[in-house]
């Protein structure tokens, strides 16, 4: 988990410029809040964004991997992709994905 939490305290740090990021440590993996909303996951340290139709092609253009998970036998999808790998060494990049999970959270949000 150290590991883990340092890459968690790296990419809150980085993207600190978008506004009030927090970290909540949840079902052994770290959940990500932009100003209050859940637009993250750090799964084995890849980070995965939240998705929606409006963002997926990006993600799907760019061959990137959909978060799953087995649940009784079973392959369960999320609306989450993970961000491309040179994205997390990179802030410009960094903050640019994050702001596409951002904004999916935000029209999820709005539709809620």
């Amino acid at each position: 988990m150290a590991e883990s939490k340092d890459l968690v305290n790296y990419i809150t740090d980085m993207l600190q410029d978008l506004g009030r990021i927090d970290a909540k440590y949840m079902f052994g993996d770290w959940g990500l809040y932009l100003d209050g909303l859940f637009f993250a996951i750090l799964v084995d340290d890849n980070l995965f964004v939240k998705v929606d139709d409006q963002s997926r092609e990006s993600f799907e253009r760019d061959k990137l991997e959909q978060f799953s998970y087995m649940r009784k036998g079973k392959r369960c999808f999320l609306s989450y992709y993970k961000v491309p790998d040179e994205a997390i060494d990179d802030i410009d990049s960094l903050k640019y994905w994050a702001q596409l999970g951002y904004q999916a959270a935000l029209r999820a949000n709005e539709k809620s």
